[in-house]
């Protein structure tokens, strides 16, 4: 893959033939050899089975409320009970993390980055507002708010102000609209598909580039202003063709849309385009019926496209934390349609270079009727926020957090990065 240096000389050739030549490429140059570090936020909309993502398989309790549903111990003979068996049969063996909990079997995929240390588990996490409204939470936890919500998102805030040398993609949302989270002051683009950015006519973009810099609103010129950058930096590097490395090519393709998108950004990142804040999201977690059978898919889907992108960034993993979050858990008790209904509390992944992996953090709360959150969820015991905050802090380097998450006081770190 091109070097900064070749990409921000290559890239102001290619600018210079078009007759146009964005201005941060030239004081990027000047910046060359500095680090960037980047922060990716993966978003599991429908509310996320934290219970069988990563199952408490030491507790009773776990395997009387869930008779089928539940993830069968990872160790021991071949399951007695149908159901189990059938659960084996579509997800894998279930992988002992540390004794007490266990990896669904169908995230195989991450293991190597368990065993690498590269891979955290935080349990019991959520808000602490109360909604099961997929709408309402959602909301809440991409403003980065409990029970309110603000106008921008929380990691448009967490992003610095803009220096002279910021990319007009340090901010991608990838898909077809700036998510919730990335929307605020700072610019954001979203990003559905690199290869469908094309200029055009020639002619009819100069007009358009020409209006937007001319119009009397700053903010829509700015606007306007970074999009075309954005456009012709990733036509520039749309010029190299792209292969991934390291062999991951396979499960990115076994990743569904996430791993395509995530395949895109590690394109952006590794042609050195200034990314410091990414997006993604995966759906279908949702599961009233049929449980089994539909996270044993998607949780193949979402562990491939993951370790995919960290199989293929390499060494430049070392400068990259990938944070997983969902807007509530499911109910701990299985219901009558072999699913799980609209919950509390979940838990978030975080992978990387910098983190602490290979441990399962967080207080784990139980899963007895007066331990439940009321008497029917696993209960939260660390902040969605906190978690983040840390993450804010010590990998992105902000240190003010009260612009981030207003009127909240983060809980003492967990200790998630290596110092």
């Amino acid at each position: 893959m091109l070097s900064r240096r070749i990409f921000l000389r290559n890239s102001s050739l290619v600018m210079a033939g078009m007759g146009a030549f964005p201005s941060w490429l030239a004081r990027a140059a000047s910046a060359d050899g500095k680090k960037r570090k980047t922060l990716v936020v993966i978003f599991q909309r429908g509310a996320a089975d934290g219970l069988n993502i990563v199952a408490p398989f030491a507790e009773k309790r776990y395997r009387e409320l869930r008779p089928t549903l539940g993830i069968a111990p990872p160790a021991g003979p071949a399951p007695t009970n149908v159901n189990n068996a059938i659960n084996v049969a579509l997800n894998g063996q279930a992988i002992d993390l540390d004794g007490k909990f266990a990896l669904n079997g169908a995230m195989q995929p991450l293991k190597a980055l368990w065993d690498k240390q590269q891979f955290a588990i935080v349990e019991a996490t959520g808000s602490p507002d109360s909604s099961r409204s997929h709408f309402d939470a959602q909301d809440y936890m991409e403003s980065g708010t409990s029970g309110k919500t603000l106008g921008d998102g929380w990691l448009n805030r967490a992003l610095p102000d803009p220096g002279p040398d910021a990319s007009p993609l340090r901010a991608v949302s990838m898909g077809n609209q700036v998510s919730r989270t990335l929307r605020g002051a700072h610019e954001a683009i979203a990003l559905g598909d690199s290869q469908q950015f094309n200029m055009g006519n020639q002619d009819a973009s100069s007009i358009l580039e020409s209006m937007y810099a001319a119009t009397p609103d700053a903010s829509l010129g700015r606007t306007g202003k970074d999009a075309f950058e954005a456009m012709k930096v990733i036509q520039s590097i749309n010029r190299s063709p792209y292969t991934p490395q390291n062999g991951a090519q396979p499960q990115y393709a076994q990743g569904g849309e996430l791993g395509r998108n995530l395949q895109q950004l590690a394109k952006l990142i590794k042609a050195e385009a200034g990314i410091q804040a990414a997006f993604a999201e995966i759906g279908g977690w949702d599961v009233h019926q049929n449980e089994t059978a539909q996270m044993a898919n998607l949780l193949r889907q979402f562990s491939s496209a993951m370790a995919a992108f960290c199989t293929d960034m390499g060494d430049k993993m070392e400068d990259i934390v990938l944070v997983t979050m969902s807007e509530f858990g499911r109910t701990a008790e299985e219901n009558g349609n072999a699913g799980t209904d609209h919950g509390h509390g979940s838990l978030m992944m975080v992978l990387g270079g910098p983190v602490k992996g290979g441990k399962v953090y967080g207080q784990w709360p139980g899963l007895e009727k007066e331990q439940l959150f009321e008497g029917r969820d696993l209960a939260v015991t660390t902040d969605f926020r906190s978690v983040l905050s840390e993450l804010i802090r010590g990998h992105l380097g902000q240190s003010d957090l009260g612009p981030v998450f207003p009127g909240f006081k983060p809980s003492d770190p967990l200790g998630l990065l290596r110092t």
